[in-house]
């Protein structure tokens, strides 16, 4: 919900949104090996805006 990277996502996929975010926290926080805010921040800077 920062910057639409996973609503982006779920929108292209037409996946669940609030589900995605769920999963990506749920990993982040579990995983050590993941390092959830750095693959976000990355995916904030390469996605493309969206156009209307």
């Amino acid at each position: 919900m920062i910057a639409g990277v996973m609503g982006g996502i779920a929108r292209r996929f037409g996946w669940n949104a609030t589900l995605l975010r769920i999963v990506f926290v749920v990993v982040s926080i579990a995983s050590a090996a993941f390092p959830g805010i750095i693959v976000y921040l990355i995916l904030w800077l390469l996605m493309p805006e969206e156009t209307d």
